[in-house]
């Protein structure tokens, strides 16, 4: 996509699908403040010296509910978090889908249990494809469960 092509409008809350991972349907808040996007996870461990597995939780309220997950790690990345804490998180890359539109991203790897989203859709994940329309909510996706 060109600047000079019409971006896909989405509101500041979408559903996403991880189909590399087998997840569907999970709750992103979309944020323009943050450059990497992040996804909620638990239960981190290296495999080997390239490769983590984890546990992507999946519902707010039942932390139990969980994919595991093993993929290739890309790199460690140093972060600020909203509430201004520096930290070291490892990355991950996988295909998201939100609607018809597919991409790679990366994810950076991270406890989110007292935020309502399970995933944070970073602003290099919505680059070139994406305009983002702060008052609405699920423009690209159907609003699909209450998590």
């Amino acid at each position: 996509m060109t600047d000079g092509q019409a971006r896909q409008l989405i509101g500041w809350r979408e559903y996403v699908d991880l189909p590399e991972w087998g997840i569907g349907g999970l709750k992103a808040k979309v944020d323009t403040g943050a450059r990497t996007s992040a996804i909620d996870v638990a239960d981190i461990e290296p495999v080997g010296e390239d490769k983590v597995r984890f546990h992507v939780v999946l519902h707010r309220h039942d932390r139990e509910l969980r994919q595991a997950v093993e993929a290739v790690l890309v790199r460690r990345s140093k972060v600020r978090s909203s509430l201004g804490e520096h930290g070291s998180r490892l990355v991950v890359e996988t295909m998201i889908r939100m609607g018809e539109y597919e991409r790679r991203i990366e994810l950076s790897l991270v406890c989110r249990k007292n935020l309502i989203c399970r995933m944070l859709l970073g602003r290099s994940a919505l680059a070139g494809q994406f305009a983002v329309d702060p008052e609405r909510t699920y423009l690209l996706t159907k609003e699909t469960s209450p998590d």
